[in-house]
């Protein structure tokens, strides 16, 4: 097994086609997770429509998978009280009725704004062209031949035009795809709907609780089975060149094309990554960790309070992605693991990045 399987990425709109970096962590061993009892569902209040309960509990946070990268470690216990989330990923007819109701613009709708834009990199960087500032958006666009995957420039193309109505760029649509996952939307895009839908993103526990599905220290949404087409929406064959398409996708899949885990949640493996509120720093846990005493839950932790990404030093706010995506393969990504971790700046709408909300139960 190579001793890296998995990368992170980040790009702040359009600069970081050019400058894109890749971060590898290596794998390490740790001792046994003790799985926790999970309390059954109970609630007097109705489900809000399209939404489901996930029971309040306690769980062990991270991973020592030998997929899991360092940001992934140490794991340590969390409690989180109940909420309610989406069952599946907010969808473009979702994502639409918000657009009509309010008539928003997205991040990729807009001009990029240097002055914004020169924030996230390194001081004295030339402004880029005139063409490169147009609005638009990343675009995942295979290359004709095999490429190292060290360089994921290899592969992202920004694409003038590019935007969660048109997610490859002018020429595409997705008329046909009104029920597949919403993409190209940044992090303050889905704050804006959530907050529109009286909802809100979900913390990264609450995530990861929620893609565990009652399986506390599973390897996977589903147990600890190897992953395999019929379980969720990734990349099958060679990467980024090929995609065999064996689950049947070349991009995103529609919504429950894949069995639900064990709270009823489709889609948390797989198809798009999902923004989440927190800020990312790859030693969260570890401070995390340090700050409880043994033996203690950090009770519904809200993330830290600054972040920081090596692959996007200058960034000063990166924000957490979860659930990996139709690119994840084992061979780069294996990041449709439930304790997998991403970090974008909130300003980047992405073809394979989307989110889906929650909701805390009325006091």
């Amino acid at each position: 097994m190579p001793e890296t399987l998995g990368s992170m990425i980040s790009y702040p709109s359009a600069w970081l086609l050019i400058s894109a970096t890749i971060l590898s962590l290596p794998s390490c061993a740790a001792p046994a997770i003790i799985p926790a009892p999970i309390p059954a569902p109970i609630s007097t209040q109705p489900a809000p429509v399209g939404m489901l309960l996930i029971p309040a509990g306690e769980f062990s946070m991270g991973s020592v998978d030998s997929l899991a990268r360092a940001d992934e470690r140490p794991i340590h216990r969390v409690r989180l009280n109940a909420f309610w989330m989406d069952a599946t990923e907010v969808t473009n007819r979702q994502f639409a009725k918000f657009i009509d109701a309010t008539g928003y613009k997205t991040m990729a709708e807009r001009p990029v704004d240097w002055d914004e834009l020169k924030k996230q990199v390194p001081e004295g960087t030339p402004k880029p062209p005139d063409e490169m500032l147009q609005a638009g958006s990343l675009v995942f666009t295979p290359p004709t031949k095999s490429v190292s995957t060290n360089d994921p420039s290899q592969w992202w193309v920004w694409t003038t035009g590019a935007t969660w109505k048109h997610p490859e760029g002018p020429a595409s649509a997705m008329d046909d795809r009104m029920d597949h996952p919403v993409v190209q939307v940044a992090y303050v895009d889905a704050v804006e709907y959530a907050k529109w839908a009286g909802k809100r993103l979900p913390t990264e526990a609450e995530w990861e609780y929620a893609a565990r599905g009652g399986l506390d220290g599973k390897t996977n949404c589903w147990g600890n089975e190897p992953i395999d087409p019929t379980r969720a929406n990734t990349w099958q064959g060679e990467f980024p060149v090929r995609n065999d398409r064996l689950d049947g996708f070349t991009r995103t899949a529609p919504a429950k094309s894949f069995a639900p885990n064990g709270y009823g949640l489709y889609d948390m493996s797989g198809n798009v990554w999902e923004w989440c509120a927190d800020q990312y720093r790859p030693d969260t846990y570890a401070i995390r960790a340090h700050s409880i005493e043994k033996g203690a839950s950090a009770d519904n932790p809200q993330g830290p309070s600054s972040s920081f990404d090596s692959n996007n030093p200058d960034a000063p706010d990166v924000r957490v992605n979860r659930g990996g995506s139709f690119l994840c393969n084992d061979s780069y990504c294996a990041s449709y693991r439930p304790s997998a971790r991403m970090a974008t700046t909130p300003d980047t709408s992405l073809s394979h990045l989307g989110f889906r909300c929650v909701q805390s139960l009325p006091k």
